[in-house]
């Protein structure tokens, strides 16, 4: 009979689409992988992968065989969790990706509140500014900020609201370069932000009656962190399109101004993408259920309770 733990190995491979992403989910190195597989392949007698510098592909007995140890991984791991939902208190480590702002702004508060409710439970949170596979890099929970909900036939999304920005610039700005009116106008101003390509970024904004438009523009200055444009901004270097919540107290207390109101990219969806699997995790499904609560698009809200 073969060794289980090598059809596991196997299947993680073949799903990752090679050993250095398996080697990263199970915290295996690479080369012991490799080996597992291939005693895996002498036991068997048949090749299950074609291996290349570029690529790793399945033959079509790997096919076939994935197909049995996929059920037979996943079947093991709902007999884990099944024993899990019988625990009388949440336990364990969750992992979750976030973007920075949403970091900063709103999940900073809220998870130590989670964490004092469930004293058993672990987070390790991976705070990046790019798109994050919870499959491919061992994450529980992926959270985002999106104009659109990635359409996934693996993983499922929780919705927790939408969120809007806004152009903002300094009053000092706008006595300096001039009122912006109309669209139009944009383009006397001096702008910053998060990224350019060959020097220029563009802002698609949406409008009165559905109008819209795209103001393409070479940023004076370009930080990739909000946080850092936001004081740029304060400071008269230029207007930006920032989440509205970061520069709500610096338009009460008129550091800032919106510019041409009524007009805005289009919100962005707060949400988590995950596998529907690991929601069977009491301390996942715990921590889901918090932040449908607690988190209110991306704007920091008192922890509910």
């Amino acid at each position: 009979m073969q060794d289980l733990n090598d059809m596991v190995f196997f299947a993680e491979v073949a799903e990752r689409g090679g050993f250095a992403a398996a080697s990263r989910a199970l915290g295996i190195p690479k080369s012991r992988l490799s080996r597992r597989v291939a005693g895996l392949e002498a036991q068997l007698g048949v090749q299950l992968m074609q291996r290349s510098t570029r690529k790793l592909s399945l033959t079509p007995a790997g096919a076939l065989f994935l197909r049995h140890c996929t059920a037979m991984r996943d079947a093991a791991k709902a007999a884990a969790e099944a024993i899990a939902q019988v625990q009388t208190e949440p336990r364990g480590t969750v992992r979750l990706s976030c973007p920075l702002t949403l970091a900063q702004s709103a999940l900073a508060p809220l998870l130590p509140v989670f964490m004092q409710r469930f004293a058993q439970v672990r987070v390790e949170m991976l705070v990046l500014n790019r798109p994050v596979d919870p499959v491919e890099e061992g994450v529980d929970l992926a959270l985002r900020v999106r104009s659109q909900i990635e359409n996934s036939a693996t993983l499922v999304a929780k919705t927790f609201g939408t969120s809007r920005s806004i152009l903002a610039a300094s009053p000092e700005l706008l006595r300096r370069q001039g009122p912006v009116r109309a669209p139009a106008d944009l383009s006397r101003l001096d702008t910053v932000a998060t990224s350019t390509t060959d020097g220029r970024s563009s802002w698609r904004l949406e409008g009165p009656a559905g109008r819209e438009i795209v103001h393409a523009h070479g940023p004076r200055y370009v930080a990739d962190d909000l946080l850092t444009l936001l004081e740029a901004v304060r400071r008269g270097i230029g207007a930006a399109q920032l989440p509205d919540y970061m520069c709500r107290a610096d338009l009460q207390a008129g550091r800032l101004v919106e510019v041409l109101p009524g007009w805005g990219p289009p919100p962005g969806i707060t949400h988590v993408m995950f596998a529907p699997r690991r929601a069977l995790v009491p301390a996942v499904r715990e921590l889901l259920d918090f932040l449908g609560e607690n988190l209110k698009g991306d704007t920091p809200a008192e922890p509910a309770g």
